[in-house]
């Protein structure tokens, strides 16, 4: 988002070019780059249905980390392939001197856990990298079945497709 700007505005990075947010989203898509959203307090709070988090996953983003979430919330995110990560408590973005001209990696996903640990690594402009524990708000062995098959309407398709036909 742009300060001082009303509206889906943001700066494309790394041309600084103001833009609508779904523009920038088609553009890094097109470019392969996987998005990541950080919030602070109750993230999704007014948006729990699915649809809000069909948007996200539309828009290219791959995870969100907030400081917490509403509940059904990030449920859905899960449900529809979308990484929720809450930062560690005393610990937000604003802290952290994230003003989007970073890049960012998610590590420890090599085997995906309930609550797991992963870090944050933040790729600053100066070339310095910063690492950030994080806690994966994939809170059940369920919701890790469903973020590795890319979310729900996968695991269930995949689940159909292999079981076989009940004879009529």
């Amino acid at each position: 988002m742009v300060a001082g700007v009303e509206g889906g505005v943001t700066l494309h990075q790394p041309t600084g070019e103001r833009m609508s947010i779904y523009d920038a989203s088609m553009r890094y898509q097109a470019a392969g780059i996987p998005l990541i959203i950080f919030a602070g307090q109750e993230y999704g709070t007014g948006s729990s249905r699915d649809w809000a988090a069909k948007g996200t996953r539309l828009l290219g983003v791959r995870a969100v980390v907030a400081t917490s979430f509403e509940r059904i919330h990030r449920s859905n995110l899960v449900g529809m392939g979308v990484l929720p990560c809450q930062f560690e408590p005393g610990t937000d973005a604003h802290s952290l001197g994230i003003d989007g001209s970073e890049a960012f990696d998610l590590t420890g996903l090599d085997v995906v856990a309930p609550r797991e640990t992963l870090i944050l690594k933040i790729h600053r402009a100066s070339g310095k990298v910063d690492d950030v524990p994080v806690t994966l708000r994939i809170d059940t062995p369920i919701e890790v079945e469903y973020y590795l098959h890319g979310g729900i309407l996968p695991y269930v398709l995949r689940q159909r497709l292999a079981s076989p036909v009940a004879a009529v």
